[in-house]
Formats: C-alpha cells, structure tokens, sequence
C-alpha cells in the first residue's frame, strides 16, 4: 500500500532536489541521493519533481489542478449516467404499467 505524505513534506522535498540539481551530473542521480536521505523512493521522488515543473508551467503537461478537475467529471459523468440509466428503466417500467393491453 503506498504511503499518504504531506504537501508540507513533498514540497520541501522538491525543492531540496530543485536547490541541489546542479551538484549532480542528472536529475534521476539527484533524486536518488536525496531520496535516500529523506527515506524516499528515487521514481518518487522524481515524479514529485516533474509534477512541480509541470505545475509551474517549466514543463508541458497535465497539471494537478486539471488532473483534479478531469477526476471530479469523470465522477460527476458516471453518477449521471446512472441516474439516467435508472430513469431510462423507471419509464420503461411504467409505460408497460400504463398500457392498456397489459390489463
């Protein structure tokens, strides 16, 4: 199960790499080290960074708020589909109630 960090963490984490990048010949060995520091993975940690050059605008992407945003509607789409599903049956249902040759 993966662990919950805090934005706290994640963002000092971030900008421990993003300070020391440069003492590095890349930012995979960046993470690496510094992961280890912080008991983090190194794909992690590099993910976090990515995400924060896209969030900044540095880097093309899906940002986090956008990512939020296509979740919360992708939600919203499946409940309303199902509502419509239990209408679309619900007058199927009486429109055989109604009719008269079923009595």
């Amino acid at each position: 199960m993966p662990k919950k960090y805090d934005a706290e963490f994640k963002a000092r984490a971030v900008r421990m790499v993003r300070e020391h990048q440069q003492d590095y010949p890349s930012l995979t060995v960046a993470c690496q080290q510094i992961g280890q520091q912080l008991d983090l993975g190194r794909e992690t940690l590099r993910n976090w960074v990515r995400q924060a050059e896209i969030d900044s605008g540095d880097r093309d992407g899906v940002t986090t708020a956008e990512a939020e945003e296509i979740k919360r509607l992708k939600a919203e789409n499946k409940r309303l589909r199902e509502a419509n599903e239990i209408l679309r049956k619900a007058s199927i249902f009486f429109a055989g109630e109604l009719d008269p040759r079923n009595r």
